[in-house]
């Protein structure tokens, strides 16, 4: 594919930027040479001064937004240990909070005009008999069962368990409108796996890919080391081939959460897909 038609389908995320207010990301999206962005949405949500006007802004400065992303209450992502217990909907203590949050959320992208919304679930059970499993699935339906009431997809983000455990959970949710953000980065980070081989288990699944990259961690129980795209253990060259045999067509989006020079990064990273996408 030429690299217009792939300028086309890149992005960056917005919290990769760390802006101060609106005007502040539409700078910095322009400085790394893009023109589209996913959009962290809980600013918009509970800080309507300055965010409110977040879209107008955007859309002023040339800037499409290509889909949107929430977290959830109370993660900690100090450790792995810490991000089990507290990660997405999964804990008990936050779950009522959770769904209050979804639920303005689910308003929020549709009032943007949004297709896609994505988010960390927390940790998916890997067998059926684990004790959480039913309450994860009942959780997860709750949560798409919003998203569809207003003709909205959900996007569950990888990584936080194996591709194969993933396929099983979606296959027992069976919601339509419920489908795969692939982080390649994250399985790396979480140690769940090969991410070309989970590209080909998830198939037709994904619905939107982040570019991150990232080095296996050398204590086991430790997180990994996100690095700048094309620096780490992704597969790049493979992971294009992979995402071209499942013939995915969607965006593009690339993310960077370390480093002090994230402008930059995005730049290679955003060359890096230019060279290899299909």
């Amino acid at each position: 594919m030429n690299s217009s038609a792939v300028q086309q389908r890149l992005a960056v995320c917005s919290w990769s930027l760390q802006p101060a207010d609106p005007y502040d990301l539409a700078d910095k999206v322009l400085a790394t040479g893009l023109r589209r962005v996913q959009l962290a949405l809980d600013p918009l949500r509970t800080m309507p001064v300055p965010w409110g006007q977040t879209l107008d802004v955007l859309r002023k400065a040339g800037i499409e937004v290509v889909s949107g992303m929430f977290g959830c209450v109370g993660e900690d992502y100090g450790t792995l240990d810490s991000i089990r217990a507290t990660g997405g909907i999964a804990p008990d203590s936050t779950w009522s909070q959770n769904l209050l949050n979804i639920q303005a959320t689910a308003r929020l992208a549709a009032d943007l005009g949004l297709n896609l919304v994505t988010f960390h679930a927390g940790f998916v059970p890997h067998e059926p008999s684990d004790a959480t499993h039913a309450k994860m699935l009942d959780r997860l339906a709750a949560a798409a069962d919003v998203f569809a009431a207003h003709n909205l997809r959900l996007g569950l983000e990888t990584g936080q368990e194996t591709a194969a455990s993933m396929v099983t959970f979606l296959a027992a949710l069976n919601h339509p409108n419920v489908s795969v953000n692939f982080d390649p980065a994250n399985l790396i980070l979480y140690g769940q796996g090969d991410p070309v081989a989970a590209v080909l288990q998830l198939g037709s699944a994904i619905r939107q890919v982040h570019i991150k990259d990232a080095r296996h961690t050398r204590v086991p129980g430790t997180w990994g080391e996100e690095v700048p795209v094309g620096t780490g253990e992704v597969d790049w060259p493979g992971f294009f081939r992979a995402l071209r045999q499942i013939n995915y067509s969607g965006d593009y989006v690339i993310e960077r959460e370390a480093g002090s020079q994230r402008g930059l990064d995005v730049c290679l990273a955003r060359e890096l897909v230019r060279k290899l996408a299909p």
